[in-house]
């Protein structure tokens, strides 16, 4: 798909962030869209929607992506979950959208890779009744040119799989990143370590940093912000260092209490009030 195509101008922010990310990372790792669809097990059709913007993509067709290119699929997933969340809570949607997602939502067929339907021949041979008074003139000829053409889209097939694995087994050795070391790396651990240093509190873990986080972020400094929004008395969930769903909340609830902005964005601001 190209990358020029302009994204539907109704289409949620996060969602538009979510595409973006997709578009990214389909283009940087060169694939086709037969590629993709034969590598997620999602149809072609089924990806120009999701990269154009007009339909939402499957939770499971995002991780499949984040697997293919060795990315992580936690921010993903974590900006597609608020992204159905908004689509959700929207009055109206364009019709065109609604379609698509009702598509979605009754169990479109992914892409298939197994043999191809003999076609329209093969079926009429199918259907026709066997006679009791024997083949007519001319059947064994009709017959044996039917299997001939229904042998040779096996064969066909079975290279076109052939090709498509040999492919497979080219692309992964040129993708950066590894699924296996994503697999195998144990998450970090923080600690919060809550301490009162020159007049600002502070959790010891990104060494009074004040930087800038949003939704989908991960790391020390979300980490920290968990800690001092633990602190505030205010549950973020876990010290994971995941901006998710539950960290916007209580972002959300500590700058609704402190009086600033509720963008669910830790900035200048918020960090002074957290800290002060």
């Amino acid at each position: 798909m190209p990358r020029s195509r302009t994204l539907p101008a109704e289409l949620d922010p996060s969602a538009r962030q979510l595409v973006a990310r997709l578009r990214r990372l389909k283009d940087h790792s060169e694939l086709t869209m037969r590629q993709l669809a034969v590598k997620t097990g999602y149809s072609v059709k089924s990806w120009e929607r999701y990269l154009g913007g007009t339909s939402l993509p499957q939770r499971e067709a995002v991780e499949a992506l984040a697997r293919i290119t060795g990315t992580d699929p936690v921010p993903l997933l974590a900006l597609h979950e608020i992204a159905t969340v908004s689509r959700d809570d929207r009055p109206a949607r364009p019709a065109a959208q609604r379609q698509n997602e009702q598509r979605e939502r009754e169990g479109e067929q992914p892409a298939s890779t197994t043999t191809p339907h003999p076609g329209p021949l093969a079926e009429a041979t199918a259907r026709t009744p066997p006679r009791a008074t024997g083949p007519a003139p001319g059947r064994f000829p009709h017959l044996a040119l039917t299997a001939g053409i229904a042998a040779l889209v096996v064969a066909l097939s079975a290279a076109l799989l052939l090709m498509l694995r040999l492919d497979d087994e080219a692309g992964r050795a040129a993708v950066t990143a590894s699924p296996r070391a994503t697999v195998t790396s144990p998450p970090p651990s923080y600690t919060c370590r809550i301490s009162r240093l020159d007049g600002r509190w502070s959790a010891g873990i990104n060494k009074g940093r004040d930087t800038e986080i949003v939704y989908g972020a991960t790391g020390a400094d979300v980490a920290e912000a968990q800690c001092l929004l633990r602190r505030a008395g205010i549950s973020p969930g876990g010290i994971d260092g995941m901006f998710g769903p539950l960290t916007l909340r209580a972002v959300k609830t500590f700058q609704d209490r402190a009086g600033l902005t509720v963008d669910g964005m830790l900035g200048p601001r918020s960090w002074k009030a957290l800290r002060g």
